[in-house]
């Protein structure tokens, strides 16, 4: 028996691969089919089932073009009603798999069909537990992302979880190694642990959701406490999950259309087009194409192209690095947006190369504000709990999460911005400089920079 855990830090995805004697199944994988493929071929083993959880809705699944590639049967478990061919399992029925048995447990709560896999050994002893988005480590599975198609309140939803938790998973034995499917930075949830694998006994103790004396009452009141509003693409990727979508490799044959600086400039200047720089934000900083948005191949890209891309059908282009484009465009195929039209051959250099403007960010080091401090207005672009933790004295908290709907609230005088690492701040700057907005100093490094320079902060009391 084996079990492997693949994590992609970017999505804060976990999926699985489990062979036996000759089989082998993959638990929610993402939508490119080479990894899996290739662990198949490696350990000479025959794809037989594709597991998924439930209709995901931060990434879109590789269930459809896997299936096609190996004649592999997808699995989902009661309740599921897909727009494409699939095995609806029956609650706690049992899957042959070499010489292992899964058994599928209905866990519903955070999407009505939502279930978990239990994998025992061949002498029929539980060994690990699949929670999907059910269980994560240090939480659970946010109960309100299914309301509108369950017809149900957040708080039936999660009354239905604690059930489902209680009944199926929490009487299992202490020992049983639980594999979840995010893990801490995931927005599927509220508190997740850095960690990726644990065991249910560990979870039992640390896990506020898990508490043993905990009622029906308390889970739902906790659970729902603090839930921030769901990134704009998550349904969007929940009906491409249940509905189908394009293949992969069609999308990817489309984006590699390479435009010259003078057709790159015709076609970023249709209507409705996004163009992606995808470079480090330093170098963005330095000279980038108007109206571009610097969102860094290096970061947590998925997430924020799907908050920053406000729609997911928008034709896109793409500035990238020698080297980066079939990342980005893999990534960008792994949450929804499919519609990549190419991208500016040469890159940046090309483009100064043809004679074409470039703008620039000013930008000061942490150590520059700190012995210049306080100036101009502080604008934190941070989420609000970490704005809330520890802040600079004064600054006005504007997280990028909501930059589209804050453009207002910007400062018309000059003034500074930062985030934690620098990431997000010339993120949000490319995306005020897109919409006029351009009176902006970026804080290179960020908040931690900055603490590191010696600036006296404010402490959430």
């Amino acid at each position: 028996m084996e079990v492997v855990q693949l994590y992609t830090k970017c999505l804060a995805h976990g999926a699985y691969f489990i062979s036996s004697n000759g089989e082998a199944a993959i638990i929610d994988p993402l939508r490119e089919t080479e990894p899996y493929l290739q662990m198949a071929e490696d350990e000479g083993v025959k794809i037989k089932y594709i597991l998924e959880t439930h209709f995901h809705a931060d990434f879109v699944s590789g269930h459809l073009d896997l299936a096609k590639k190996t004649g592999a049967k997808i699995i989902y478990g009661p309740t599921a009603t897909p727009n494409f061919d699939a095995y609806i399992a029956e609650d706690g029925e049992l899957l042959a798999l070499g010489d292992l048995t899964i058994k599928v447990l209905h866990t519903p709560g955070h999407t009505m069909e939502s279930s978990s896999f239990l994998l025992r050994d061949k002498e029929g002893k539980d060994k690990a537990i699949f929670t999907g988005d059910t269980v994560f480590l240090g939480d659970v599975g946010r109960p309100d992302l299914a309301q509108k198609a369950a017809d149900m309140t957040r708080e039936e939803l999660a009354g239905l979880l604690f059930d489902s938790i209680r009944e199926k998973i929490m009487v299992l034995d202490d020992d049983i190694i639980v594999y979840p499917g995010h893990g801490q930075g995931s927005a599927c949830g509220k508190a997740m642990s850095s960690d990726t694998v644990d065991t249910l006994g560990n979870q039992k103790e640390s896990n506020y959701a898990l508490r043993s004396d905990m009622t029906r009452d308390e889970f739902i009141k906790e659970v729902t406490d603090g839930l921030l509003p769901p990134p704009q693409y998550f349904p969007s990727n929940a009906k491409m999950n249940k509905m189908g979508y394009e293949s992969i490799d069609d999308v990817r044959s489309r984006a590699e259309k390479g435009y010259s600086p003078k057709e790159f400039e015709q076609a970023m200047n249709k209507e409705g087009v996004f163009v992606i720089d995808t470079r480090d934000p330093d170098a963005f900083t330095q000279g980038f194409i108007n109206g571009s948005l610097s969102i860094g191949l290096e970061g947590d890209f998925a997430p924020w192209v799907g908050i920053l891309v406000n729609d997911i059908t928008a034709p896109i282009l793409l500035i990238t690095d020698e080297g980066q484009r079939e990342e980005a465009v893999i990534r960008l195929a792994r949450v929804g947006y499919d519609n990549i039209q190419g991208y500016l051959e040469g890159g940046i250099q090309a483009w100064h190369d043809a004679g074409k403007a470039l703008e620039t960010i000013a930008c000061v080091s942490a150590q520059e504000f700190v012995e210049s401090w306080p100036q101009q207005p502080v604008v934190d672009s941070r989420r609000f709990s970490e704005y809330q933790a520890s802040r600079v004295d004064g600054a006005i908290n504007l997280p990028l999460d909501f930059i589209y709907a804050d453009l207002q609230k910007y400062p018309d005088e000059r003034f500074y911005l930062h985030c934690k690492g620098g990431y997000r701040s010339v993120a949000a700057a490319s995306v005020l400089a897109a919409n006029g907005i351009k009176n902006v100093i970026n804080i290179t490094g960020g908040f931690d920079a900055m603490v590191e320079a010696g600036l006296p902060v404010v402490e959430h009391a």
